[in-house]
């Protein structure tokens, strides 16, 4: 059994200035605001600035998160980034946010598991911190998605935004980050993918052809039937009833999975966080921009049971029971 635990010290985000709304994407494609709200229950999203990258939306997270936690960022010992659209192929953007945070020699890098992403990260650093070899990490979830989006492609353009999250896990005498459960099957890859790569197609990003493609109504009969199933994988595990959950915060795919999920876990909506009209499919940075959201706003309360839950591309997926 470890002998320490981590816990959310704090959170943070960032959303860039620019409101993209459903009435300007009238304007861009066949579709209206009816249509994507019915179906997705998005209303707006944020788009970076040309000279706002990733890494850009990142820092401001993370300083968010550090200034809430009341540490200095020298205490950081650990920096994980989920992000699918990083500024460069390498370094990785968590390097390039390290440097702006004039942290020197911690461990940093990214990890990629598209909108699942930020779970997949949360329970790295968890296992760093429970194992002795991290006391204090960063955890940031990031994206310039408008940067592989075909805004002639009415099937994707309407879904994705960008932004950022963050949040402090620190060591801890008693459990915040409970348990976590992930999987993936790369046996659903071109259902949700952007085909194009550094070693595959490459003339296509040359090209500026590096672009997501979705079969929507496939991909959400499966994230459906996955994410209940790792739900049903936590509540087991920790031998508990649906009712001691306090709080979702999923990833803001659509509001009909978000709805899906509630259901599952037999929460009204009241007590599901959803940011998705707002901010729509930020990927890696959903989570926890929800998650910082629920917690600023003051819905989530500490001593509250939460479960975060998010699928994306890969397929990759999974949840993490906090207790915060």
């Amino acid at each position: 059994m470890s002998l320490y635990h981590s816990r959310i010290a704090s959170s943070g985000s960032y959303l860039p200035q620019r409101v993209m709304t459903n009435s300007e994407l009238e304007q861009m494609v066949e579709t209206s605001d009816e249509w994507i709200v019915a179906r997705t229950g998005i209303r707006e999203r944020r788009i970076a600035a040309e000279n706002e990258m990733t890494s850009d939306l990142a820092l401001k997270a993370a300083l968010n998160a550090i200034d809430a936690a009341n540490i200095d960022a020298q205490d950081i010992d650990l920096i994980v980034v989920a992000t699918t659209t990083p500024d460069l192929v390498f370094p990785s953007t968590a390097c390039l946010v390290q440097e702006r945070l004039g942290i020197r020699g911690c461990p940093a890098f990214d990890v990629q598991a598209v909108c699942a992403g930020f779970i997949y990260a949360i329970d790295i650093a968890d296992k760093f911190i429970k194992t002795g070899t991290a006391t204090k990490a960063l955890v940031i979830g990031a994206e310039t998605f408008s940067r592989i989006i075909d805004w002639q492609d009415r099937n994707t353009c309407i879904l994705f935004g960008d932004g950022a999250g963050a949040v402090i896990l620190e060591r801890s005498s008693e459990p915040g980050v409970v348990s976590s459960i992930l999987h993936a099957d790369g046996r659903y890859a071109d259902l949700l993918c952007v085909p194009v790569g550094v070693s595959s197609n490459y003339q296509k990003v040359v090209q500026g052809e590096a672009y997501t493609t979705m079969q929507g109504s496939e991909v959400f009969k499966v994230a459906v039937k996955k994410l209940g199933e790792s739900i049903d994988e936590i509540i087991v595990q920790n031998q508990l009833v649906y009712d001691d959950i306090d709080w979702m915060v999923p990833h803001q795919a659509n509001i009909r999975i978000i709805s899906a999920m509630a259901k599952k876990l037999k929460l009204p909506m009241e007590r599901v966080i959803v940011t998705v009209d707002t901010h729509g499919n930020t990927s890696a940075a959903s989570i926890p921009l929800a998650l910082d959201t629920g917690i600023r706003d003051g819905r989530i309360k500490r001593g509250q049971k939460l479960i975060l839950e998010g699928f994306g591309g890969g397929f990759a997926w999974g949840g993490t029971l906090i207790n915060y």
